[in-house]
């Protein structure tokens, strides 16, 4: 007998939510994992919000959405604020009753300001990391570092020359300039949009865009991250950071032995390579023509297996960009930029931890 397509006219549901939702949805363990991380940072919540006042939007319930936001791909808190309207497992998964009303989008964003202001996403990460640490699936020896451009939300168009007064625009919303023929470089012009964004290159030979350093500090046995970092683009950041990344490593870990560290050909310069044998770093960096490793480095089997092993963070950072929203950061300003790379890299993290732990839900 064929069904009748009648409209819609039941007003109460007596299904629970809970019970909507897959026994063996992906989501169910990754909230589990979330929910772990965020009970350790109920004390550092109860210090950011005053005893008194109107409620704020519930600090666990924002990161639960942030992370959907990170997950799912969406492009912008108004969508994502729509999303949750409709989309019972996002309800689920950030703890809304299918009668809440969801939160405005300018509410949502000013209450997320507060978490920047108390580092939550460091926090946020770290407490990922230690149920990682926990389940014995961090490397205590063998690490891999890189970097990867991010491209900033400011357009050449706003890279001007410092100290110059800007003329009316011809057209507000999409003014013409011209800037052929001009040397731009980043010691002489600036960006009006964002100030701390900086023009740089892939390499030689690609298209120069405004844009912040990412790093990520890997270990070795699964690829999960251990440590993040934002930086300016100045083209000497990767050297630079590798030494700092490892003492960040250290101190959250606790690791004081000897470690070996698996870098690209950017990293092969001689300061960056005393560096880290000061730091008790063994430097597996790849070589080039001429190199600053010595050939007792070159010669052990395990610089063989950190030159394999070093490819996977190419991992962390495609998934950043194809799924993370980090191709190009939404956001403006280095700490801004640092906070949402961190927050991303933690939800990597989670990912992996559920492929890899098979948490029950």
């Amino acid at each position: 007998m064929r069904g009748h397509d009648e409209p819609q006219s039941v007003i109460w549901s007596y299904i629970p939510i809970e019970d909507r939702i897959p026994a063996d949805h992906p989501l169910r363990p990754l909230r589990t994992l979330v929910n772990r991380a965020l009970g350790e940072l109920s004390p550092r919540f109860a210090r950011l919000y005053p005893k008194w006042g109107r409620p704020s939007i519930p600090p666990e319930q924002l990161l639960r959405a942030l992370l959907l936001q990170v997950l799912y791909t969406i492009r912008s808190e108004r969508q994502l604020m729509e999303q949750l309207d409709y989309n019972l497992l996002y309800r689920w998964f950030v703890g809304l009753n299918p009668d809440d009303r969801v939160w405005d989008a300018t509410v949502f964003t000013k209450n997320r300001d507060r978490l920047l202001r108390g580092e939550i996403a460091q926090a946020f990460f770290d407490a990922v990391l230690g149920q990682a640490q926990a389940a014995g699936l961090i490397s205590a020896e063998h690490f891999t570092v890189d970097g990867t451009l991010i491209q900033a939300w400011a357009g050449q168009k706003s890279f001007r020359r410092k100290g110059s007064s800007a003329s009316p625009p011809d057209d507000p919303g999409n003014p013409t300039v011209d800037f052929h023929g001009e040397r731009r470089s980043n010691a002489t012009h600036q960006s009006t949009t964002d100030p701390e964004a900086r023009l740089a290159k892939r390499a030689r030979g690609h298209e120069a865009k405004l844009a912040y350093h990412g790093h990520v500090l890997m270990e070795n046995r699964h690829g999960l991250a251990v440590r993040t970092l934002v930086t300016l683009a100045t083209g000497r950041a990767e050297r630079e950071t590798a030494v700092p990344l490892v003492r960040g490593m250290r101190r959250r870990l606790g690791r004081r032995g000897r470690l070996t560290l698996g870098a690209d050909k950017g990293y092969d310069s001689r300061q960056c390579v005393e560096a880290l044998r000061a730091a008790k770093v063994t430097p597996h960096i790849a070589t080039g023509p001429t190199t600053s490793l010595d050939g007792r480095t070159l010669r052990h089997p395990g610089y063989a297996v950190s030159q394999i092993k070093r490819k996977r963070v190419e991992e962390i950072f495609g998934w950043l960009k194809t799924v993370g929203l980090m191709r190009q950061t939404r956001h403006r300003g280095r700490r801004r930029v640092g906070w949402m790379f961190t927050f991303a890299t933690a939800v990597y993290n989670l990912v992996r931890l559920r492929n890899l732990a098979a948490v029950p839900a």
